[in-house]
């Protein structure tokens, strides 16, 4: 259970930094840091997901964040299973290739559409 809080505080920490990085005025370094906050932003995501799984002893994975993306979706944590996978994606685009034009896209994305993604997780935890 402790290592279930600790991530939870520490996911809603990095989903206030990117939502508060993304209230400043774009520019190419603010840019680049909202790229690196939503990097750290899921990973604690699906990290959280997957603690709070194991603590309701539902371990029927070997933890890879897609499988773990799949049950939060099927145990009902998250309500948007391509959502997550898209994120998930998208972290891998910019984990393993820089392309500035896939990364502006990313980013429009975050702005648009996953920090809403984010933000429903955020509320979940609230009342789990």
């Amino acid at each position: 259970m402790n290592r279930y809080i600790e991530r939870k505080s520490e996911y809603l920490k990095a989903f206030s930094r990117l939502e508060e990085g993304l209230k400043e005025k774009q520019n190419e370094i603010v840019i680049d840091g909202i790229l690196h906050r939503f990097e750290f932003t899921f990973e604690l995501a699906w990290k959280t997901m997957k603690d709070y799984l194991e603590y309701q002893g539902i371990t029927e994975t070997s933890g890879s964040p897609r499988e773990i993306l799949k049950l939060a979706f099927k145990y009902e944590i998250i309500n948007d299973g391509e959502g997550w996978i898209e994120i998930m994606l998208a972290r891998n685009n910019l984990s393993h290739i820089y392309d500035e034009q896939t990364s502006r896209n990313i980013y429009d994305n975050i702005k648009n559409k996953y920090i809403n993604l984010f933000k429903e997780f955020s509320k979940k935890l609230e009342t789990i």
